[in-house]
């Protein structure tokens, strides 16, 4: 099993920045991929950035080029850099876990989110 606990949302102002950091506990060495997605009244979860263990990143169409996603494998966080955020980036941010098992299968685990508001 592995627990998620995120932590940095809040409000903030068009143009402004978050840092978003997600802290992992329990069976760490199994997480394959770590990242965010986000979900929006209304609408379904989409992604926002995920990282592998070897640091290979992928990021949403709509975050490129203004947020940076980074992981520590040694002290098992991932933290999402959000800059230039707009009102559309309104939306509960969760944290989320590729995890592998040692009997070749995986499964996703989420964290219990956090919201993220921008002012226009």
């Amino acid at each position: 099993q592995v627990q998620l606990v995120e932590s940095g949302g809040g409000l903030v102002q068009a143009g402004g920045s978050l840092t978003l950091s997600c802290a992992a506990s329990g069976s760490t060495f199994s997480i394959a991929d770590i990242g965010w997605y986000l979900q929006a009244p209304g609408k379904p979860r989409e992604l926002v950035a995920v990282i592998s263990r070897s640091g290979t990143t992928n990021y949403g169409d709509s975050v490129k080029g203004r947020f940076t996603i980074s992981r520590d494998n040694a002290k098992n966080t991932v933290v999402l850099q959000m800059n230039n955020l707009k009102p559309d980036d309104t939306a509960v941010y969760y944290c989320y876990a590729r995890v592998r098992t040692s009997f070749g299968s995986a499964f996703n685990s989420w964290g219990q989110g956090t919201q993220v508001t921008v002012s226009s």
